[in-house]
């Protein structure tokens, strides 16, 4: 017994709605999560609670859709974070911040890659800080 063609065409039909319906359900859920997350980055970035604004704009790095511009503007304001944080003195959660956007840059390669110049900024600043921190620091006091 054989499937008539009218029959096949109309399963092919509802098999192509079904996954275009999932595609569009995940991609805006995926969208609205990424949206979450970067405003739960702002708003700790507000309040100065940096570690907090990290780990968001780090998430919403990691929340990737295609056509969305918050990945861009998610690693501009992580990257400032890491400056300021660097300006500040306060190496370590500058390296936090660095490591952040880089994991997360590399997190969401693919056929593409949104963020390559991030990773190589990154790179940079990572070396940079973590030789600083690692070099002895000069002391005054020669009995040390």
């Amino acid at each position: 017994m054989t499937i008539p063609v009218a029959t096949t065409k109309k399963i092919l039909l509802h098999i192509f709605l079904i996954s275009a319906i999932f595609v569009v359900l995940f991609w805006g859920n995926t969208l609205s999560r990424q949206h979450s997350q970067f405003s739960l980055g702002e708003q700790a970035a507000a309040r100065s609670e940096v570690i907090t604004a990290i780990s968001a704009y780090s998430s919403a790095i990691h929340m990737y859709t295609p056509g969305s511009s918050l990945v861009k503007t998610a690693a501009s304001r992580l990257w400032s974070l890491g400056e300021s944080l660097e300006r500040a003195g306060d190496t370590e959660r500058a390296l936090l911040a660095y490591n952040s956007l880089r994991s997360s840059c590399y997190a969401i390669r693919g056929l593409t890659n949104p963020c390559t110049e991030w990773i190589a900024r990154c790179d940079g600043k990572l070396a940079k800080l973590t030789v600083e921190r690692s070099s002895p620091t000069k002391s005054t006091n020669p009995n040390q």
